[in-house]
């Protein structure tokens, strides 16, 4: 790639010009990384309800347009900035919208995986380095022409796009024999929900899970406390299709709202002699939330929150509640730190201690990428890989 390092590099992109408005696949500018960059060659991204609800531009605060959306990603790194050492052109890695500089007092702990400088950032939209863009167009989304304008960045990635620019703390090298398409999946969705059964529950072999909202998060974390030995996991979602699916990811139980006549912690606490170890809410439902942490046992329960919560209601929980001995704590990224964990757990899910296929239900080309927004929006996916690279040689 020695042609292109240094250069402006132009490529196709799918640009968001608005809420919800189509992609418009078009050619854009991207500019060579600077110091502490890295510029990759897209080879496959996938879709999250992430990138869904951004494009739908539910948080006014966070709308930011024209933007490149897309988290969920694997490429190949085609050149890097002054100061990058632990990435080099050629090498295979993911790109992580939680990064990791490793030098903070927040890296150098094991307590949290939420660095200072590079954490997860909805309202940023710009690099760090000089509070900047690296994408740029000449053209209009209709066609026409126009004065060289800016678009910005998405979550510290920005992967609907042939080629993208990051900061070097949210780009990890992985096995360059890993399989490619599954790894994008590490980007978010699976790390999100297998870490959250792994790292923020430490769920333990022999022990009751409760997972509320079966997508793609919501199976990461059934297929992570599967893969802990949890003797009992409940999945609780109001779409019944979804009940076949979840069986592969270790589902033991499902629950229906809409088939009961009485509060689902209620009939969990029946059909569990007082209620489960853990439970994990997945949905971004503030109701749901409250049914699951009270379907957690009293004394030991422990609820995780991994949904994202675009309502500006507060916790439904009463704090005389707490006394109950009941826990309740959010995950970030699964708790994971990028740099440090990700590569291991890479390795994990190439032995098959998590099994990635099963999550994979669409593969479509990256001109396709609308449609692929409506099988999400339909409840028709649960990823759907688009391969952004035309050629890949390996």
């Amino acid at each position: 790639m020695a042609e292109t390092q240094g250069k402006v590099i132009t490529c196709k992109a799918a640009v968001a010009w608005g809420p919800k408005e189509p992609l418009v696949i078009q050619e854009i500018c991207v500019d060579p990384p600077q110091k502490l960059e890295v510029r990759l060659k897209i080879l496959y991204s996938s879709i999250c309800h992430t990138d869904l609800g951004f494009w739908n531009g539910t948080n006014e605060a966070e709308r930011a347009f024209p933007r490149i959306l897309g988290h969920e990603a694997v490429g190949i790194v085609e050149s890097v900035g002054e100061g990058v050492k632990d990435v080099k052109e050629g090498d295979y890695v993911i790109p992580t919208f939680n990064g990791e500089c490793g030098e903070c007092r927040v890296c150098t702990k094991e307590e949290s995986n939420l660095c200072e400088k590079y954490q997860v950032d909805p309202m940023k939209r710009v690099m760090v380095n000089d509070g900047g863009t690296r994408f740029s167009t000449t053209t209009t989304k209709d066609g026409g022409s126009s004065q060289s304008q800016r678009i910005y960045h998405f979550l510290n990635t920005s992967t609907f796009t042939e080629y993208t620019v990051l900061d070097s703390a949210c780009v990890v090298k992985i096995d360059p024999n890993a399989p490619l398409k599954q790894m994008s999946l590490l980007s978010c969705g699976v790390s999100t929900g297998v870490g959250a059964a792994w790292n923020s529950a430490k769920v333990k072999e022999g022990t009751t899970t409760a997972v509320f909202g079966l997508g793609s998060v919501g199976l990461a974390v059934a297929e992570g406390a599967r893969a802990r030995g949890a003797s009992r996991i409940i999945g609780v979602d109001a779409n019944a299709s979804k009940f076949e699916k979840s069986k592969l990811m270790g589902v033991t139980d499902f629950v229906n709202p809409k088939d009961l006549t009485k509060p689902v912690h209620q009939m969990i606490r029946e059909i569990t002699g007082g209620g489960v170890d853990y439970s994990f809410e997945c949905t971004g439902n503030v109701d749901v939330l409250r049914e699951a942490f009270l379907s957690t046992h009293a004394g030991w329960g422990s609820t995780v929150l991994v949904g994202i919560y675009p309502t500006p209601r507060t916790l439904p929980l009463h704090p005389m509640e707490l006394f109950e001995g009941r826990k309740i704590a959010g995950s970030v990224f699964g708790g994971f730190k990028p740099k440090s964990q990700l590569p291991n757990f890479a390795q994990q899910c190439m032995k098959g201690v998590v099994k990635l296929e099963p999550f994979i239900t669409n593969e479509l080309p990256f001109e396709k990428i609308n449609d692929a927004f409506q099988l999400l929006r339909d409840g028709k996916s649960l990823r759907c890989i688009l391969q952004i690279a035309k050629f890949l040689k390996r």
